[in-house]
């Protein structure tokens, strides 16, 4: 069965050598910050302490974004959210970052993702998320062969979805299938500081 592109940003699988642990970070983001981050965007640390959606590029992430909670300008109370709608807050968002080093996810790629990309490197696109939901819209950005030796790209390719047989994004033979990946250039996995 063919796959469908229908990105979700990056979705925690499994820990590398260990069963999840779910432990999250907590982090802020700016009150000012106008742009929305999606649950299960790339976001990045700032040098002011704050972190924010990331940009695709040899970029040093920081982890994936988990939700916020902030008060309500609007609403005029505390209000927990799937996804930061660069608005609406009397102060800085308290957010989740999920940036456990070994954490695996996965993610849909815009072209076919195959074999020989597992143990490479890969970059990562945002798309648009989704306002209802608070889901990602990010996803794998396949391009030619010769990326996947790039050091500062973001993510490591650590294998393809193939389980449930006839599943979404399990069939290898296709665009748009699903891999597994983890992280590559990220703040708990690089001697570089923000």
């Amino acid at each position: 069965m063919a796959n469908t592109f229908a990105p979700f940003g990056f979705a925690e699988a499994y820990r590398l050598g260990a069963a999840p642990n779910y432990q999250m970070q907590n982090r802020s983001i700016a009150s000012g910050n106008g742009t929305a981050i999606y649950f299960g965007d790339p976001v990045v640390s700032l040098n002011t302490g704050y972190i924010a959606q990331a940009t695709a590029g040899t970029t040093q992430i920081a982890g994936i974004f988990a939700g916020c909670e902030y008060m309500s300008v609007v609403q005029k109370k505390p209000v927990w959210s799937w996804y930061w709608p660069g608005s609406d807050a009397a102060s800085d968002p308290m957010c989740k970052i999920i940036s456990d080093p070994y954490m695996v996810f996965r993610a849909q790629g815009n072209a076919q993702i195959t074999l020989a990309k597992v143990g490479g490197n890969m970059q990562f696109a945002l798309g648009t998320g989704n306002t209802t939901t608070g889901q990602s819209g990010a996803y794998l950005d396949v391009s030619g062969t010769a990326d996947i030796t790039v050091t500062t790209l973001p993510f490591r390719i650590v294998g393809l979805v193939t389980d449930p047989p006839g599943g979404p994004g399990t069939d290898t033979t296709s665009a748009y299938n699903w891999a597994y990946v983890t992280f590559n250039w990220q703040d708990f996995r690089s001697t570089t500081g923000i």
